[in-house]
């Protein structure tokens, strides 16, 4: 029998209940993975809190995700400690929740968090009243005082003592923190195409000239942003904001963020070139990034935008994609949290023993950079472009076919070594707003790559998102967690990506009835837009409009509600586009980069261009728009006859041959490239 001792030693036998994890049965695979920790948690419901007001304790919220770094070494640090869990159990109610399964729900204790002066993400700490409101949190915490930082063990003896004798001031707290985030908004603003303007210089001057992206380490991929910045530029040619965006993704796509063996990206780089990343490989991130490199393709013909969207659909098909349709939600950064991102970075040693002498001169030259050496390790390495194929083919004496040759053979063997490695743990859920995402990036990218296999399987990927997860008229996150906006959204979204590619008008009889049920159960009637959920935890009704993690899902709502209203051509859509723009604006000018979806809706509003394609229409000239104009709403016509496009002033003459599609190119998208 083990001997303990001290404060964080003791443990305390009082039911069977008391030593129970419940866990082991969740669907969620990252709660699943806290199962054989000896803390007693609970999933999120309502039977931990009753148990916390029927024993007066606090309840420990831990919030993360399979994918997260951070959330397995505090896991190890700390949760599958014994004095620690012993303490917890003694002291607290546990509960763990996983974010990617219930973002609502987290959304809500990160904003609390934050009003506490805290920064935001994951691991989420919280601690909460038996009501549910939280009265002191932070994210990760070491497991000792360190540095000046208080450790867990610090930080769970003294919530435990605060709340053992301060209860009245912990639940004042908790109430003044609602009441701060229930603080009233800002009511509908007003529309200008100045904000447009205003918003792209604002942009333009946050921008990284080196590096490229927004701002300093670390650095996010900044979808939104760059989506608008991209639609801007097609429009005016500006050559201060196409230098943008071509250098953003031109960098991303070089550095280490981009995995240069499988294709797809990391979810952020922990410097500002882009060169070490947090490894995890996100959905939605790759979903927004093939939408970017798609779109840049389309707008500037440079080789390395699609073929760094190529990798991104590989990785996708590869790693994601399910049998029988659908998407898994991320593959995670590490194997074991003492080895981050040990699958995918290499030493000299590894590099050598894999290729043969010439591949590893060229691969060597071109990937290895002293700057993607990892911190725990300097002898591993990110594999980032460290100099142009080109020069270290010159440097070597090899002719650019050869040199290719070298290159990608090289980048083979390296792949099927990897592959060899114990593999990070891929969560295979199938998360319906996170299939959305993706299946809209993968149709564009059907129609740009003129892909008909690709169109077919993310069609295919789509209707059975569709039958996992829409049951009579409820639609679902997941199995038995009901929908929030993202959900209806993007598969709205997607829904109408597969109409506009294929003229299939179940497709848009779906998106109409998505949007149809989210506005139902979603509308804020009062003021304008949609809420995140039918959630009213905390008394918190949140209507989502900032870019964070990716683009928000009423920027998006505005999009589909403009595509709707456009193809339909009925007003209750324009109407509702309109509040939800209105809603929103009054964030939306004080977030700047973290509004750039808002801000590429309002450029729909005033300039987004509507072609009508006719019945049966399959020649060069639909074949041209479709494969190239990427940001139209595509509107098929019940009666024969040449594409029609049309402003929202406006209709133009159709184009009757490929001369006259480039014309029309020419003249209102001055910013494309003749090349691409």
């Amino acid at each position: 029998m083990r001997i303990c001792s001290g404060i964080f030693a003791r443990a305390h036998c009082r039911t069977p209940e008391a030593f129970m994890n419940r866990l082991a049965d969740e669907q969620s695979a990252y709660l699943r993975h806290a199962a054989d920790q000896p803390i007693h948690w609970y999933p999120w419901s309502d039977d931990p809190f009753e148990r916390a007001r029927r024993e007066n304790k606090p309840v420990l919220l831990s919030s993360g995700a399979v994918w997260c770094h951070w959330c397995h070494v505090m896991a190890k640090e700390s949760f599958y400690d014994a004095d620690v869990a012993a303490f917890i159990n003694e002291h607290f109610i546990a509960v763990k929740l996983d974010r990617d399964e219930q973002p609502d729900v987290d959304r809500r204790y990160q904003q609390a968090v934050a009003v506490m002066g805290g920064s935001g993400g994951w691991p989420l700490t919280v601690f909460l009243m038996p009501d549910r409101k939280p009265f002191f949190g932070g994210t990760y915490f070491p497991p000792e005082d360190v540095g000046g930082r208080r450790g867990f063990r610090s930080v769970l003896e003294g919530v435990r003592q605060f709340y053992a004798e301060n209860r009245g001031a912990a639940e004042d707290f908790s109430r003044r923190l609602l009441d701060a985030l229930k603080s009233p908004v800002s009511g509908a603003g007003e529309l200008s195409p100045a904000m447009l303007a205003d918003a792209e210089d604002a942009m333009v001057q946050q921008a990284d000239p080196h590096d490229g992206g927004f701002g300093p380490a670390p650095k996010f991929p900044l979808s939104g942003a760059i989506l608008f910045l991209t639609r801007r530029y097609v429009r005016s040619g500006s050559p201060e904001v196409g230098t943008v965006v071509r250098n953003t993704l031109a960098r991303m796509a070089l550095g280490g963020i981009h995995d240069h063996l499988q294709g797809g990206f990391h979810r952020y780089s922990v410097d500002a070139g882009w060169n070490v990343p947090h490894f995890e490989k996100m959905a939605d991130d790759n979903a927004w990034l093939l939408r970017n490199y798609v779109e840049a393709w389309t707008v500037f013909g440079d080789p390395i935008f699609r073929i760094t969207a190529e990798g991104i659909v590989r990785f996708v098909r590869e790693v994601l994609a399910h049998a029988d349709g659908g998407y898994s939600a991320s593959q995670d950064a590490d194997v074991t949290p003492d080895d981050e991102g040990g699958y995918f970075t290499w030493t000299a040693r590894q590099m050598r023993d894999v290729l043969d002498d010439e591949e590893h001169e060229l691969l060597t030259r071109c990937f290895m950079r002293q700057r993607g050496a990892m911190h725990h390790d300097p002898d591993k390495f990110v594999l980032s472009v460290a100099r142009s194929l080109a020069s270290v083919a010159q440097e070597l004496g090899l002719e650019t076919d050869r040199a290719e040759h070298l290159l990608e053979r090289g980048q083979g063997k390296l792949l099927t070594a990897r592959r060899k490695r114990e593999s990070p743990l891929v969560d295979t859920a199938r998360y319906a707003s996170l299939n959305g995402m993706l299946i809209t990036s993968l149709v564009l990218a059907a129609r740009a790559f003129e892909d008909k296999e690709l169109l077919a399987s993310a069609k295919g990927s789509l209707e059975r998102i569709f039958a996992l997860r829409k049951k009579g008229d409820a639609l679902f996150h997941a199995e038995n967690v009901p929908a929030q906006l993202e959900d209806y959204v993007f598969l709205a979204e997607a829904a109408l990506a597969v109409y506009e590619a294929t003229a299939d008008e179940r497709c848009l009889a779906a998106a109409r009835e998505v949007m149809a049920v989210c506005r139902a159960r979603l509308w804020d009637a009062d003021g304008g837009g949609f809420f995140d959920s039918e959630n009213a935890l905390l008394g918190l009704r949140l209507k989502p409009s900032d870019d964070m993690p990716h683009p928000a899902a009423n920027s998006v709502a505005a999009t589909v509600l403009i595509k709707l209203h456009r193809i339909t051509d009925e007003e209750a859509y324009r109407t509702d586009a309109e509040a939800v723009l209105r809603a929103c604006a009054p964030r939306a000018a004080s977030m700047g980069l973290h509004a750039g979806a808002f801000f590429g809706a309002l450029e729909m509003w005033y300039s987004g261009i509507t072609l009508t394609l006719g019945v049966g229409a399959a020649g060069s000239v639909e074949a041209e728009c479709m494969r190239r104009l990427l940001s139209l709403t595509i509107r098929h016509g019940d009666m024969p006859g040449p594409p029609v496009p049309c402003s929202p002033e406006r209709c133009f003459e159709p184009p009757a041959d490929d001369a006259s599609v480039r014309a029309f190119i020419a003249a209102e998208y001055p910013g494309m490239s003749a090349g691409a």
